[in-house]
């Protein structure tokens, strides 16, 4: 997928079986695998981290231009994470390189964070209630777009509905996973080097478990 493609339309009959049966989450199993992938490969993981905090903190200087910048590419550098795990789940080999694939999907991954970014933050202005079930509900909205080369709005909405069956069980994993970076946050900030990694891995440990993998390069 080129970097400024908006995406596919998918047929949304691939998505029967998640659309009309419940499902159980592994909140522990989740967490538990993407630790062990994190320490089997905890070099590349803080490394790629480490790169994300340098950009971070490289844009703060640079006032509202900082800011917009590391917005358009903190999406694809998220999506580097899952990029990595779906090739490990799949028994694939990896290189350092490949945690910057997400920029292959740049446009929608972008394009998303805006949208996503702003229903959200209109729903915490109104009532919160609302926003706390978007975020929520849009938990599986890039990896959907990795996995399918998904158009943006689709994604979020395949993402929103399929979750909106098992709500309250994904908010129970979404406040694991912000538990754990809190703690990581704690940790003088050094500890989000380990909670980042491990989170994101078990998010999309999570999406293969209740999704599978539709592609196999990525």
């Amino acid at each position: 997928m080129a970097a400024f493609d908006f995406g596919a339309k998918i047929d949304p009959q691939l998505f029967d079986k998640q659309l009309n049966a419940s499902v159980t989450i592994h909140i522990q199993d989740y967490i538990r695998q993407g630790w062990e992938m994190f320490k089997e490969h905890v070099g590349e993981f803080v490394g790629f981290t480490l790169i994300i905090f340098v950009i971070s903190a490289v844009s703060s200087k640079f006032s509202f231009a900082g800011s917009f910048i590391f917005s358009a590419v903190a999406a694809p550098l998220s999506a580097g994470f899952a990029i990595v795990v779906f090739k490990l789940l799949n028994g694939k080999p990896f290189q350092f390189g490949d945690f910057f694939n997400g920029f292959n999907y740049f446009l929608p991954l972008f394009l998303v964070s805006l949208a996503g970014g702003f229903l959200v933050s209109i729903g915490m202005v109104l009532l919160l209630i609302p926003g706390i079930y978007l975020a929520v509900g849009y938990m599986f909205t890039t990896f959907l777009i990795i996995d399918y080369r998904m158009e943006f709005w689709q994604a979020m909405e395949t993402s929103r509905q399929i979750i909106t069956k098992n709500w309250f069980a994904f908010f129970g994993f979404a406040f694991a996973l912000f538990a754990l970076n809190v703690l990581g946050a704690l940790a003088f900030g050094v500890g989000l080097l380990v909670s980042i990694p491990v989170s994101a891995c078990a998010a999309a440990i999570a999406y293969k478990e209740i999704m599978g993998l539709y592609s196999a390069d990525w």
